[in-house]
C-alpha cells in the first residue's frame, strides 16, 4: 500500500512538471494601472512672439521668442488625468493665424495617446491650468471626459461681456455644458495627495496649477501660466496681459513658499530651454 501511495505522489509530480498550464500574467502595457505614477509628456506645439514686451520682460531678460506649449498625461492606479490640451487642430492645416507672432504644431493629443496604446475613452479626467488657446486648443475633442475646473475659470469663461484678455469661446465652447466639477480651490484628484490641483489665480480668475508626487523623480509642479519665462519668476514679474496682476503677486508667493516646504520641482511649462531636456512621450517620468 505504501508503494502505492509513493507511486502516486510521483505520478502527480510528473503531471505538474509537464502537463501543468504556466501561471498566466497579466500583459503590462506602455501606460498602465501600477501602483507607480507616471507622466508623460506631449509635444503640443511651439509659440514665436514678435515682442516679448508683453510679458513685462525684454529680450535680453526672456532669452528667448520661443514657447513651447506642452500637454501632460498623468497616468494613475485609479484613473488618467490630461493637463493641459495645446495649441489647436487647426494650426497644422494653416487655418490658425496669430496677430502677433507664428504657431506650430505638429501632431495631436489624440496621436500621442495612440502611441502609447491608449485613445481618448482612456482619459477619466481632463484639467486645463486656464483658458487661453494655447493650454485648451483640443479642448473640444474631450469635451466627453469629464472637466476639473476653478468655478472663477468657469464663470469668467462664458461670461457676457467677456473681459478676460485672450479669452476666445471658439475654443472651448464645447465645455460649456460638459460633466464637470467646478473646484473652490485646491482639490486631491485621486484622493491619495499624489496629483493635487491647486489654485493660482491672477493670470486668469480661476487659473490653477498642478502638483504631483512621483516615486523618484520627486515632488513636482506644473506651472502652468504662473510663469512664461524663468525671468518671470526670477524678477518676479507677471505679464501686462495678466487680469490681475496684484494677485499674480500673490499666487507667485504661495507657489514659492510651497516648493520650498514641499522641496517640489517647478516645471515651467512654457519654457523652451527646459522643455528641451525633458524626456518625450512614449518615455515617461515615474
Amino acid at each position: 500500500m505504501e508503494s502505492v501511495r509513493t507511486f502516486g505522489a510521483f505520478l502527480l509530480i510528473v503531471i505538474c512538471l509537464f502537463g501543468c498550464a504556466p501561471e498566466e500574467k497579466a500583459p503590462a502595457g506602455p501606460a498602465t494601472s501600477e501602483a507607480r505614477l507616471r507622466l508623460y509628456v506631449f509635444d503640443c506645439g511651439a509659440l514665436e512672439v514678435d515682442d516679448v514686451s508683453m510679458f513685462d520682460l525684454t529680450l535680453e531678460e526672456a532669452g528667448t521668442t520661443e514657447l513651447f506649449v506642452p500637454c501632460y498625461l498623468i497616468d494613475h492606479p485609479k484613473g488618467r488625468l490630461l493637463w493641459d490640451l495645446g495649441l489647436p487642430l487647426s494650426v497644422m492645416t494653416g487655418e490658425f493665424a496669430l496677430d502677433e507672432g507664428s504657431a506650430t504644431l505638429e501632431r495631436s493629443v489624440e496621436d500621442q495617446l495612440t502611441e502609447i496604446e491608449l485613445t481618448k475613452g482612456d482619459i477619466d479626467f481632463v484639467a486645463l491650468s486656464h483658458l487661453h488657446f494655447d493650454h485648451c486648443g483640443q479642448a473640444p475633442v474631450f469635451a466627453d471626459r469629464k472637466q476639473l475646473i476653478q468655478r472663477l475659470e468657469y464663470e469668467a469663461a462664458f461670461a457676457e461681456p467677456q473681459t478676460v484678455p485672450f479669452y476666445d469661446r471658439q475654443w472651448y465652447e464645447a465645455l460649456e455644458n460638459a460633466d464637470r466639477t467646478l473646484l473652490d480651490g485646491e482639490h486631491d484628484v485621486f484622493g491619495d495627495g499624489r496629483v493635487v490641483i491647486k489654485p493660482a489665480p491672477g493670470h486668469t480668475p480661476g487659473h490653477q496649477i498642478l502638483f504631483l508626487e512621483l516615486e523618484e523623480t520627486g515632488p513636482l509642479v506644473l506651472s502652468g501660466d504662473l510663469y512664461h519665462y524663468p525671468a518671470n519668476r526670477s524678477l518676479r514679474r507677471p505679464p501686462k496681459f495678466n487680469v490681475d496682476p496684484a494677485q499674480t503677486l500673490v499666487s507667485m508667493d504661495a507657489t514659492e513658499a510651497f516648493l520650498k516646504e514641499t522641496g517640489a520641482t517647478l516645471w515651467i511649462e512654457h519654457d523652451a530651454k527646459l522643455a528641451a531636456t525633458l524626456r518625450k512621450s512614449p518615455e515617461f517620468y515615474e
